[in-house]
């Protein structure tokens, strides 16, 4: 009992300390001077957010990539659908509509990466920009390294409101909810980094709203 109780204790401890760690990998840090984007063959975005979208779209407008991939779409949603609940006006992205695709298979992470793998191979994508939320990014470069060996990954997180300055302002509920999302998401990243990707795509919820993984 006391070995038991002992390599719980073991296995708590580094839990915590590896939490720590992804913490500080995902936490806002002061935001350098604006350059140019990354240039890559073409951009995934991984639903989740609105702000995740019109990212995807800046990078799209500014020439980072000629082709973006929305991954994780819901059956029922279409392109202006997700541009009008992203608040994107027409005219930032109806001139680049024949260079977006959308991808409605994918319900979590590991879908997002199978949908991703299948979209490179047919374009023949061999370095893509990834934009997803900076508490998902570890999660989705793991996912997506493991399906796109051969494609260079640029990652490209966004801060979502959760991680921005002014939440400190928070309630302490809304900070527990808060922690518990990251530390769900810290638990799914470790599966991945595991190899136990259909354990940590079990653990991701669908939203109705554009069928966002996580």
């Amino acid at each position: 009992m006391k070995r038991a109780l002992l390599g719980l204790g073991v296995l708590g401890t580094l839990w915590l300390a590896g939490f720590a760690v992804f913490l500080a990998m995902i936490w806002p840090r002061p935001l350098p001077a604006a350059a140019a984007p990354d240039r890559a063959d073409a951009i995934v975005v991984l639903t989740g957010g609105a702000d995740r979208i019109a990212e995807g779209i800046a990078l799209l407008r500014q020439g980072a990539a000629s082709q973006l991939l929305i991954s994780g779409v819901g059956p029922s949603a279409g392109l202006h659908d997700l541009m009008d609940q992203a608040g994107i006006d027409p005219g930032d992205w109806t001139r680049f509509a024949q260079d977006i695709t959308l991808g409605h298979e994918a319900d979590s992470t590991h879908g997002n990466a199978l949908e991703t793998a299948i979209f490179a191979k047919r374009r023949h994508v061999t370095s893509l920009i990834v934009v997803t939320a900076a508490y998902h990014m570890p999660r989705a470069l793991v996912e997506l390294q493991s399906r796109l060996p051969g494609v260079a990954l640029l990652a490209h997180p966004v801060r979502p409101p959760a991680l921005r300055p002014e939440a400190a302002a928070w309630s302490g509920a809304r900070w527990w909810g808060l922690a518990r999302l990251l530390a769900g998401e810290y638990t799914k990243y470790l599966a991945a980094r595991a190899g136990l990707a259909d354990l940590a795509a079990s653990l991701d919820h669908p939203r109705a709203l554009l069928g966002q993984a996580a």
